[in-house]
């Protein structure tokens, strides 16, 4: 059992719409974005001129003008410039992480409030040259003489000119998380029927979770967007089943563009403090973060041994977790798993499922069990609300706060894969 010194109290949320790239932000970059978001927290909980113990926020897609792009939204958000801010990154766990770092912080002592944040877009993505050209342009930046630079440019050639995108791909592999996820969906024998199912559901309670108003509070306009403009209210199990697999066009692919997360614009900001600072600014506390894991899995088989999914580190973190707080899997009322893709949910909830791997790669005596899955993303997850890779994490410890307080007392669990093998897990509680 984790006993923190001091309680980490969740005040609340807010974020900007989450909208597929090239869509209402795609003329935006990470700064603006970010600045939106902080600065609606700051409004919403009169922060004007505060000075805070923190801001952490982090971005995966990032130019390099972005090296101080959370104190950059600090001095733009109306907090007290005396309030300091850093980066932070881990893939798509990074403002969950940057939650539990700031949290750990308040439990001990260290900081009254803080903001964790986080933003990323697919839009204004950097754009870079190759290495040859790169290291023609220093080396003529290092030239004295003439015949150095002469030398120098002498490399050139056309073919240098060719610009290199971003690809969200493991270095170590070459492979997309998609095409990594294609690997579990076969290892856990999925089928696109079952990941369109889980896709279906997750548009249909994000669909129902704006008409009824719950993101009324949590989402504020920006840029000409009111509201996450991924939400398909229309969608059907017959529209899902007539899209293609993306990631494998060998026949044998499942994931495909309605069952996968798109490519999204956004950011997201939180609300973080003790529980006498949030008494002395009259600001009620949604919910308690008070567990919290991380974890990594041999995505590449360095060990020789076997060659795990990508983002199956959840499957780890959760239970070393759950073995900290003293509970069991079934023992929490919601249940927010990020949707990299529906087939990655899917692959988590059957290892946990499964005493084979429980034993094998968990060390277990037996399966963790299953979930009620009722209680699963019940206002919608990525798959409908999109992914701006450093924000979701925000988004999902600011709706969960609300649920909780909502539902008056609670427990709710978070399971965020990230890039690189790794997985952030947490607990919400009140």
């Amino acid at each position: 059992m984790i006993n923190l010194p001091r309680p980490i109290a969740v005040l609340g949320g807010v974020r900007i719409p989450f909208c597929r790239n090239n869509t209402h932000y795609m003329r935006l970059g990470n700064l603006e974005m970010l600045g939106a978001s902080v600065k609606a927290l700051v409004d919403r909980y009169n922060l004007k001129n505060e000075i805070l113990g923190d801001v952490a926020a982090g971005a995966v897609m990032k130019h390099s003008r972005d090296w101080s792009m959370t104190r950059e939204a600090v001095l733009s958000s109306g907090l007290h410039p005396h309030t300091p801010g850093h980066n932070l990154d881990r893939a798509c766990g990074t403002s969950l992480s940057t939650a539990i770092e700031l949290g750990t912080r308040i439990a001990v002592g260290e900081l009254d409030s803080a903001i964790a944040a986080g933003v990323d877009s697919a839009s204004d993505v950097p754009i870079v040259f190759g290495r040859h050209y790169q290291q023609i342009l220093l080396d003529l930046n290092r030239a004295r003489t003439f015949g150095q630079r002469l030398k120098a440019i002498s490399r050139w050639r056309p073919s240098d000119l060719k610009p290199h995108f971003p690809a969200v791909t493991e270095s170590r592999t070459g492979l997309s998380m998609g095409q990594h996820c294609e690997l579990m969906a076969k290892e856990w024998k999925l089928t696109q029927h079952e990941e369109d199912e889980l896709a279906y559901a997750s548009h249909m309670k994000a669909a129902a979770a704006w008409k009824e108003g719950f993101y009324q509070d949590l989402v504020i306009p920006f840029n000409g967007a009111d509201r996450d403009n991924n939400v398909r209210a229309d969608t059907t199990l017959e529209k899902l089943a007539k899209l293609k697999p993306v990631f494998d066009k060998t026949g044998g692919g499942t994931l495909t563009a309605g069952n996968s997360t798109p490519l999204t614009d956004g950011a997201s900001a939180v609300l973080l403090a003790s529980d006498a600072w949030a008494k002395s600014h009259g600001i009620p506390v949604q919910a308690y973060l008070t567990h919290f894991a991380v974890a990594a899995v041999d995505f590449s088989s360095i060990s020789g041994i076997y060659r795990e999914g990508l983002l199956m580190a959840p499957t780890y973190a959760v239970p070393k977790m759950l073995d900290a707080a003293g509970l069991k899997l079934q023992d929490f009322d919601f249940y927010e798993i990020h949707e990299a893709f529906a087939a990655q949910v899917l692959c988590t909830l059957k290892a946990w499922e499964s005493e084979d791997y429980c034993r094998t790669r968990l060390g277990r005596k037996a399966a963790l069990g299953s979930i009620d899955r009722s209680k699963l993303n019940v206002k919608g997850g990525s798959v409908a609300l999109g992914h701006p890779f450093g924000a979701t994490g925000g988004r999902i410890v600011a709706g969960l706060a609300k649920l909780l307080a909502q539902k008056g007392k609670g427990r709710g669990l978070i399971s965020i894969c990230t890039g690189g093998g790794m997985g952030v897990t947490a607990i919400l509680e009140r």
